[in-house]
């Protein structure tokens, strides 16, 4: 099952470091199956606000994802972004093949129905 590591990153102003980051990132997630999915887009905001840029990085699994995130080789240059960038960075599991939200939403009406 495919995961996700999905970063809501604030504007920033340019800087060497940001550079260096950019340039290093994609070696360090390859060797665990990473791939860039969304970097350097435009987005629609239809509803909220949503300041910055839009980052999806898609995995085989949530097990990569977190083993890229730990990695030493990401941990070194991490600090190049953080000391420049504001943002939310989170790791998501993707859906089993098949997902139905109609079975969510049998089990929404059950918790309210028991309530």
């Amino acid at each position: 099952m495919s995961a996700y590591v999905i970063g809501h990153l604030r504007e920033a102003a340019p800087h060497p470091e940001i550079a260096e980051y950019m340039e290093r990132i994609t070696a360090t997630f390859e060797p665990y199956g990473g791939r860039f999915l969304v970097h350097g887009t435009q987005h629609e905001v239809k509803e909220g606000g949503w300041p910055g840029h839009v980052v999806v990085i898609g995995f085989p699994g949530i097990a990569e994802a977190r083993t890229w995130w730990d990695s030493p080789a990401y941990q070194e240059i991490a600090p190049l972004r953080s000391r420049h960038i504001e943002g939310d960075i989170i790791l998501v599991p993707g859906l089993p093949e098949g997902y139905d939200p109609a079975s969510t939403a049998k089990a929404i009406r059950e918790a309210v129905s028991a309530a």
